[in-house]
Formats: C-alpha cells, structure tokens, sequence
C-alpha cells in the first residue's frame, strides 16, 4: 500500500462547542470596513491546495446580518443553526434548519438573522474568488424598486 501525504492523510477536528471545531479560529467576518455588516463572524472549516472548493461556516448573531454584496463566483449555503431571511436578486425568504440557498454569480445576496435568534450556515465556494462589489446608489435604488426587497434592507 502507497504512504499517505500529509495532504492526504485524514484529519479529526473535534467540536469544541456548539458551532466551534478544534484548530478553527473564529474570525471577523469581513476586515473591510466599507462593507456594512451587523455581528457575523466566520469559521474556514476545509481550504486545502488540492481542493477546488472552500467550505466556511458563519454565524450571524441575532438581530445581525452580512454584507450586500455580489460578485462572480456562486455559493452553495446550507442553514445549520436558527432562522433568518435571505435576499437573492429581488426574492426575499424566510430560511431556517438545512434549507439549502444557491446564489448565482453576479446575484445581490444578503442574509438577515432574526431578531430573537442566531442563523449558522455552511457556505461552500471556490477556493480562489473575485471580490465583492457593494452596491452603487442607483443599484441600492434598483433593488428598493421592490416592496418586499425594500422592507428587507430596512430590516
């Protein structure tokens, strides 16, 4: 039988607590200041050189929420922990335990997490991304056109 390498030998992360795991550091979810954000942090659970992909996990704090933003790459989010609301391009929903949410490239997102709960999702993306890009005025106007995506960034 070959030798494993270190990229390929398996690796136990043990949870530490609820939605914390042994050798991941929690982390500012954005070091941008110009990114509007409420109360988010955001673990990196598997990023290795010989995967495509990312996988992440955020926690936004009851009442909290990210950053509106859009960019190239697509994500592929799973809720593990509470309840919330999402925006993906003009559609607002309600979003809670293991719903799955797909976000297209170049598609405004934002996730809300109630008042009264934290929401925690799995956010899986390619390993190497573009950056975002916020909003413009006239984009935020754009996207307030719609009653139900006005309500939502009101929060």
């Amino acid at each position: 039988m070959p030798e494993q390498t270190s990229t390929e030998a398996a690796a136990l992360r043990r949870r530490q607590d609820e939605f914390g795991w042994d050798g991941v550091d929690r982390l500012a979810y954005k070091q941008d200041a110009a990114a509007p954000f409420r109360n988010v942090s955001r673990q990196t659970l598997f990023s290795r050189p010989d995967l495509a992909g990312e996988l992440r996990y955020f926690e936004i704090a009851a009442g909290g929420h990210t950053t509106l933003e859009r960019h190239n790459h697509v994500h592929g989010v799973m809720v593990l922990r509470g309840r919330g609301r999402c925006l993906v391009g003009t559609q607002v929903d309600e979003i809670g335990e293991l719903d799955l949410i797909t976000i297209p490239g170049w598609t405004w997102h934002q996730f809300r997490a109630a008042a009264d709960a934290p929401l925690g999702f799995l956010c899986l993306v390619d390993s190497v991304r573009d950056r975002p890009v916020l909003p413009a005025p006239e984009d935020i106007a754009s996207l307030r056109a719609h009653p139900e995506v006005a309500a939502f960034l009101d929060g």
